[in-house]
């Protein structure tokens, strides 16, 4: 995704302009693409407005197989004073700032999926993804999406991400190339190269694939959580510095890695397993992420979509320093 800092008015043009370009790349038409400026001018201004200036992130999505559509995903970020009631900012009419206050509704309106999430205090979060042609984008009892961020400063991040579903399984996996730029971005996608050979396979098997296959790099720390839809239970494996947490109707648990950088030292591959109850959230976090993030702090985000959960979190946490991927798994209760 890209990340742009929106804290003046004069940077909301920019803030359009590079969500109309992403729309285009992706092969939207200029019907597509005028939604998607819109939906990025009212995101960036609300920034501004309301949200005393915050980050808004624009990325897409290829389709999944032939007959699919893309999707441009924002993201809009802000620490500022939140909302006490959402209810009544997402009806026309109503507005704090002497605006005409038909922005949130124009969003929704232009969008396939919408989600927000805020408090007082506490800042504000929101989503929209659009799809071209308007193609609906159906409820999954599995969904998985990511915020994948290079390190400030670099023009790629040497992290990546993959998610698969199957029938019965879901495996959801995330690579650190060692160090940043270029060089961890290829050590990177060779993991989840290797990962998609077999992205369902147990995940000692998928991590001896990696481990074997990154030696001509520069290596990198992985991470794969496989969850069986049906017995509930997550097999989970790390070598390095991915940090797995699942978040369940029973509580939260931090799984394990274990040291080492695959493609070089991997003292031990090992998975461990982890039974889940009801809906359910897997996490997977590089070490752009602080460690000490907890989801009792946003009340109600827990349900809400994955990318949404994963935008807080960098809002919040991210360290600056390093790549940053959050990768966020929701599998419904059965």
């Amino acid at each position: 995704m890209q990340s742009l800092t929106v804290a003046d008015p004069s940077q909301v043009a920019a803030a359009r302009r590079i969500a109309a370009t992403v729309a285009r790349a992706v092969g939207f038409g200029e019907v597509d693409q005028g939604r998607v400026a819109l939906v990025a001018t009212e995101l960036a201004g609300n920034l501004v407005r309301h949200g005393r200036g915050g980050q808004l992130l624009v990325g897409s999505q290829a389709p999944d197989g032939p007959g699919e559509a893309p999707v441009v995903e924002l993201l809009a970020l802000d620490r500022g004073p939140g909302m006490t009631d959402i209810a009544a900012c997402l009806r026309d009419g109503f507005s704090t700032a002497g605006t005409p206050g038909t922005g949130l509704g124009a969003i929704i309106r232009q969008s396939e999926n919408f989600d927000i999430h805020s408090a007082p205090g506490s800042g504000t979060a929101i989503l929209a993804r659009l799809r071209r042609g308007r193609a609906a984008l159906p409820p999954a009892a599995v969904s998985c999406a990511a915020v994948n961020l290079p390190k400030p400063g670099e023009e790629v991040s040497g992290d990546a991400w993959a998610f698969e579903l199957g029938a019965e399984t879901a495996a959801l996996f995330v690579a650190d190339g060692l160090g940043h730029g270029p060089l961890a971005a290829e050590a990177s996608r060779e993991a989840i190269r290797l990962f998609r050979r077999a992205p369902l396979a147990a995940p000692t098997e998928v991590l001896r694939s990696v481990h074997g296959g990154l030696r001509p790099t520069r290596g990198a720390a992985v991470a794969i959580a496989r969850l069986d839809l049906a017995a509930r239970v997550v097999a989970y494996g790390g070598i390095g510095n991915i940090a797995g947490t699942i978040v369940a109707a029973d509580g939260v648990r931090r799984m394990v890695s274990l040291n080492g950088t695959a493609g070089h030292t991997a003292r031990s591959i090992q998975e461990f397993r982890y039974p889940v109850l009801g809906l359910s959230l897997i996490v997977l976090c590089s070490d752009g992420l602080g460690t000490s993030w907890s989801l009792d702090r946003y009340p109600g985000l827990a349900s809400r979509d994955p990318l949404l959960i994963a935008g807080v979190l960098c809002r919040d946490f991210a360290r600056g320093t390093d790549d940053l991927t959050v990768a966020v798994l929701r599998a419904a209760a059965p």
